[in-house]
């Protein structure tokens, strides 16, 4: 069978394209003032955390906030499989998208897809398609990529994407990572992709963000849902954090943490119209 590869589709945008500029990048996310502060140390496998909420915005704006989750992760060691699940921006595929086996490419080199964890997520879900147009140009599960390379050597992925939100779908994705992993055993951690608000008054989106923060953090997925709902907060992967969420609390997760939280203002100056973004983790 031909495999099939998928290629970067915003190297050169969201995060650097040449290699040695691309680690540089990355080392900058590190150590930049609202990063983590120094270089992650990889350390021997433990299984304290379960998942986390990564945001997904080009590395200059995003990359110190996704880089307090990936400072944890490194210290905690290499699982064999991260789950990545990420909202579809670009509306191309079905309710549920899963990418089920091949190669993912970065300017870092390639990374698997578990293909067994895959079909097992397909056969324990109501709502889960192979789709790999739906992944082609969305930049929400690639993005994770490289923070992960720079860390890890020989690890895989399942790399699926949302397009219908709901608690419903979030419910039965979560059910079907659980009962996939359990039956092959697999050391999983999920990672829920998601930026906060979008382009409100630094003030609005910080207020709106931590209310959500804060249920994010006692792992209320339905609630976390109608916040975004009522307060009409542009949240745009809430579908992903949810599965996050239920994800945990099917595993026997007691808390999230919130790692970090700033806005694009706090990079750029610019504080009337922010994105928010956040690293949460769930233990």
């Amino acid at each position: 069978m031909r495999i099939l590869r998928r290629n970067p589709a915003v190297a050169g945008s969201f995060y650097e394209y040449p290699p040695d500029k691309l680690n540089d990048r990355i080392k900058w996310c590190f150590t930049h003032e609202l990063g983590p502060g120094e270089l992650p140390r990889v350390g021997m496998r433990s299984k304290e955390s379960i998942g986390y909420v990564v945001p997904h915005a080009g590395y200059m704006y995003s990359g110190p906030v996704a880089a307090h989750a990936y400072y944890k992760i490194a210290a905690e060691g290499r699982p064999e499989v991260f789950v990545i699940v990420g909202p579809n921006h670009t509306g191309i595929g079905t309710a549920v998208s899963i990418y089920d086996r091949g190669m993912w490419n970065t300017p870092l080199g390639d990374v698997e897809v578990d293909s067994d964890l895959a079909s097992e997520i397909l056969k324990h879900s109501n709502y889960v398609d192979v789709n790999y147009e739906a992944h082609r140009y969305e930049h929400s599960v690639e993005v994770q990529l490289p923070f992960l390379q720079y860390l890890f050597r020989d690890f895989k992925i399942v790399p699926i994407v949302m397009s219908y939100q709901v608690p419903e779908i979030s419910k039965d994705l979560a059910r079907s990572i659980v009962n996939a992993s359990s039956k092959l055993g697999r050391d999983v951690v999920v990672l829920a992709s998601s930026d906060m608000s979008h382009y409100e008054p630094q003030h609005i989106a910080y207020e709106n963000d931590i209310y959500v923060l804060d249920l994010i953090a006692k792992l209320k997925p339905e609630e976390v849902f109608d916040a975004i709902i009522n307060r009409n907060i542009s949240v745009c992967g809430v579908g992903p954090i949810m599965t996050l969420l239920y994800y945990s609390n099917m595993v026997g997760g007691s808390k999230g943490e919130v790692l970090k939280y700033a806005t694009s203002g706090d990079v750029t100056g610019d504080l009337d119209a922010v994105v928010g973004y956040a690293a949460v983790r769930t233990l």
